[in-house]
């Protein structure tokens, strides 16, 4: 049986450096043909490295949404390749895909999707009850803490303000310890208290647990945690900025307000 490392490219034209926890080469995806034909992304190569935040923006349409699909393996690109973790998923059978995405991917909604019937503590050790791993209590106990959410563990969802039940989502994301966490515009349904809280919280996964993080969002106060922002339109990378530029602007906006 095929083992998901014999998938892993060993080209030199498409290996990435030991630290590129995931990346994509030259993606290209079109949805549908002829004179119809979408070009959702056209050529967008990336690289993120183990530990790593990214903010994915852009406008409406600029490809955010399609780019994120692509790179958890939720979809198959037109051109171009993706590595997560070392393997190409479009060389994956659906069941070995699953299987991956399952060991390395972890997703934060916009949308929570927590199971009602569960409760706070329940959903967030979902991941590892449909893997069959052995629960760390450990593990589920500071995961629990780091998150604010020790008097609130067999709350179901419906018990749970909007901000606590993104808080669920965010340990249930992180609790398999993925090699990437997804964010998808975490704090959309959130107000802004809680939003900040819940970026907090993505932010200390990274710096605490060295967790490397991808979030596509429209909130610049949700892209200012990041490592690096990359800005998308018309499906493709028109610019990118680090942190450290981040810092210099803000260096000279406060400047200017004196």
């Amino acid at each position: 049986m095929t083992s998901l490392l014999d998938t892993t490219e060993s080209n030199g034209n498409w290996a990435f450096g030991d630290d590129v926890v995931i990346g994509c080469r030259d993606l290209q995806r079109r949805f549908g043909s002829g004179e119809t034909a979408v070009d959702a992304l056209r050529s967008v190569s990336l690289e993120v490295t183990r530990g790593e935040l990214v903010a994915i923006m852009g406008p409406s349409g600029s490809g955010k949404s399609t780019l994120m699909h692509l790179l958890a393996g939720l979809d198959r690109p037109s051109g171009g390749r993706v590595s997560i973790a070392g393997v190409d998923p479009a060389k994956l059978k659906d069941t070995q895909l699953t299987k991956l995405r399952r060991a390395h991917v972890g997703f934060i909604f916009q949308s929570f999707n927590l199971l009602p019937t569960l409760s706070a503590e329940e959903n967030i050790t979902l991941p590892l009850d449909l893997s069959g791993e052995k629960v760390d209590e450990a593990w589920i106990d500071e995961l629990i803490r780091s998150v604010g959410l020790e008097d609130r563990r067999k709350h179901r969802p419906a018990e749970l303000s909007g901000g606590q039940q993104q808080r669920v989502a965010v340990a249930r994301a992180i609790v398999h310890r993925p090699s990437v966490l997804f964010a998808d515009e975490p704090t959309g349904n959130l107000d802004s208290q809680s939003g900040a809280d819940v970026l907090e919280l993505i932010r200390n996964a990274v710096d605490t647990y060295g967790q490397t993080t991808i979030m596509v969002t429209h909130d610049q106060r949700a892209a200012a945690i990041a490592d690096r922002i990359v800005y998308l339109a018309d499906g493709n990378i028109v610019g990118e900025i680090d942190q450290s530029a981040m810092d210099n602007v803000a260096a000279a906006l406060r400047g200017a307000a004196r």
